[in-house]
């Protein structure tokens, strides 16, 4: 309920993946990231995160935690989500997907109350995982809670996490795109 490029399930051009390697290539940037709506939805995601590996890139995942992972190529890293009680989405994490994670990896909570705060603190320490990722990030739903709140809580509670703000939204107009 509060993903930020919405747009992203109905706009877009169809393309084919040399096409879309040979696009990627023309930006001369070695860090590709693919992002959503949800990526693991695409049908040929899969062989683009291996083509782009294989161009030399350096290829991050964003998806939301709700598809199996076990599939992506182990040279692409891996940000997921555990979706959180207040995303109304907490149904949809496959928790099978722990098992996947690995030291490369990231685990990302949005948090938008003191509940959800709690929730991502227990499943941290349930699953350790901050000894199995790189990193867990915890980042604050964007206009719905002070992210002072959060810096609080964890600072309180001495978690082994990272906060993150989506900075292009403080930088820039909150809803545009491009950025």
């Amino acid at each position: 309920n509060y993903c930020d490029t919405e747009y992203a399930f109905y706009e877009g051009k169809k393309q084919t993946l040399p096409e879309i390697v040979t696009a990627v290539a023309e930006f001369r940037c070695p860090l590709v990231e693919i992002t959503g709506g949800e990526p693991l939805l695409q049908k040929n995601v899969l062989p683009l995160m291996s083509m782009l590996a294989d161009a030399g890139h350096t290829v991050l995942l964003e998806t939301s935690g709700a598809h199996d992972i076990s599939q992506v190529d182990p040279r692409v890293h891996r940000i997921m989500d555990l979706k959180t009680p207040g995303s109304g989405e907490v149904d949809k994490n496959l928790w099978s997907n722990i098992d996947h994670l690995n030291k490369h990896d990231e685990v990302k909570f949005v948090i938008g109350s003191r509940e959800d705060y709690e929730w991502s603190r227990e499943q941290l320490q349930r699953y350790k995982l901050n000894e199995r990722c790189r990193a867990v990030l915890f980042s604050p739903i964007f206009g719905r809670i002070d992210p002072r709140e959060i810096v609080e809580w964890i600072l309180a509670d001495r978690l082994p996490v990272r906060f993150q703000l989506q900075m292009h939204k403080f930088i820039w107009t909150p809803t545009q795109r491009g950025v």
